[in-house]
């Protein structure tokens, strides 16, 4: 007999989890259209060429991590990898961005063939905000001030820190590149295999290396800022005085190079020391040549992308576990000791939920006996218990006060509208 698993690296996210992720996706609503940003909801299937050309042919995701597949038509299509190549494909097709500016957030799975770890799975859910059509680097900081107030009002911003830097423009990061070929041929003889393959194809990826015989070596390589031209430069240092205006601490980190080949000019991410080595929690910033890759207009466009798994793990990890928002508690558990009090029971909490629809019912249909039914109704943590007897009345045990009555329908139902609701 076979035993069926879940794939390798997808999850299932069970009842007891889903109040918490119902909760933080609330936040992230609420948030986003706080600052004006519009939902967009994208396809999970795009075609592989579009991150080919935009995450490039070069990076570990296009290389090892994508899902690809031929469909039967023979078209060449792939599981989205991540969310803001599709959503300028989006925004390009639809001509979103004609004579306006654009603020756009989404939210869904995201799928990469890598070793599952703590917080990184196969099928993760990213929240993403993208703006186009804004060059300033106040919109940068812009994107920052929200990501600083929905880890404020998740509870995690002093268990968090901003670390910036800028990757210049494409040109800038060119000539950055040639002196780190250079300087990193010099000391070849440090470079683990990891970084030999980079060397020959993103060797700005080997400064985000973990490897502790390489660090010092790495630090001592030439900066990318020393190679910026006034105009980034100026960038760069008006970002800096916003944050520093709105009193966020920020941390200049000349090694964050970010992982995707259409970052631009700002680069961000908020890390974390409390979830091990997968510290980084939100990572974002500009990538204005992206939408010169797939046509003759040029658009700047910057965003962010937050893992959901992660950044749970993190909310948990620091915040009290019993905060009632994260479970689900019925206000109301109908139980019965009538044989067949089922009918009854569903009766009543229809007839409930008409009267009262701010109050969550429901009706224990196991045909378990009273004091399991009990039982498990006070395992939920809700209000009242209701109760259908053998004689026809019904007992209304409030929980909160720890008094029982006898009542009608109508008292039930008069007594579950003026009582407060949690």
């Amino acid at each position: 007999m076979i035993k069926l698993r879940a794939i390798r690296g997808m999850r299932d996210v069970l009842p007891d989890e889903t109040p918490m992720w119902q909760w933080l996706e609330g936040k992230f609503r609420h948030m986003a259209f706080r600052y004006g940003y519009q939902e967009m909801r994208l396809p999970l299937l795009e075609p592989v060429a579009l991150f080919e050309r935009a995450v490039g042919e070069a990076t570990d995701i296009v290389s090892k991590e994508m899902y690809n597949f031929l469909d039967k038509s023979g078209e060449h299509i792939t599981l989205r990898p991540e969310g803001t190549s599709g959503c300028m494909r989006a925004v390009l097709e639809q001509n979103m961005c004609y004579n306006k500016t654009q603020r756009l957030w989404y939210q869904g799975p995201m799928f990469r063939y890598e070793r599952p770890q703590k917080g990184r799975l196969r099928q993760f859910t990213q929240f993403g905000v993208e703006a186009f059509g804004m060059p300033g680097a106040d919109i940068d900081a812009e994107l920052i001030f929200m990501v600083r107030d929905l880890f404020q009002e998740l509870g995690i911003l002093q268990h968090v820190r901003l670390e910036i830097n800028s990757l210049g423009t494409a040109r800038e990061r060119s000539q950055y590149r040639q002196e780190l070929v250079a300087w990193f041929e010099q000391h070849r003889e440090l470079l683990d295999e990891e970084s030999l393959v980079r060397l020959e194809v993103n060797p700005l990826r080997i400064l985000d290396s973990k490897n502790p015989q390489m660090q010092e070596m790495i630090e001592q390589a030439p900066r990318l800022l020393d190679f910026l031209e006034d105009e980034s430069r100026q960038h760069f240092t008006t970002l800096c005085q916003l944050l520093d205006s709105a009193d966020i601490p920020w941390r200049l980190n000349t090694r964050l190079v970010r992982g995707l080949d259409y970052y631009t000019r700002t680069v961000f991410e908020w890390v974390t020391d409390k979830l091990g080595a997968q510290g980084t929690v939100c990572g974002g910033g500009r990538y204005d040549g992206l939408a010169d890759l797939f046509g003759d207009k040029s658009l700047p466009a910057c965003g962010f992308a937050i893992g959901i798994e992660r950044l749970l793990l993190l909310i948990q990890a620091v915040s009290d576990k019993d905060n009632p928002q994260w479970h689900y508690r019925p206000d109301v558990t109908i139980t019965s000791e009538l044989e067949d009090g089922n009918i009854r029971a569903l009766l009543l909490a229809e007839f409930l939920r008409q009267r009262c629809p701010q109050r969550y019912i429901a009706v224990d249909c196991s045909g378990a006996r009273l004091k399991r039914q009990h039982q498990n109704a006070l395992k939920s943590h809700g209000q009242y218990i209701v109760t259908l007897n053998h004689d026809g009345t019904i007992r209304l045990w409030d929980l909160v006060n720890n008094q029982q009555s006898e009542v009608s329908d109508a008292q039930l139902a008069e007594a579950l509208q003026q009582a407060s609701v949690r």
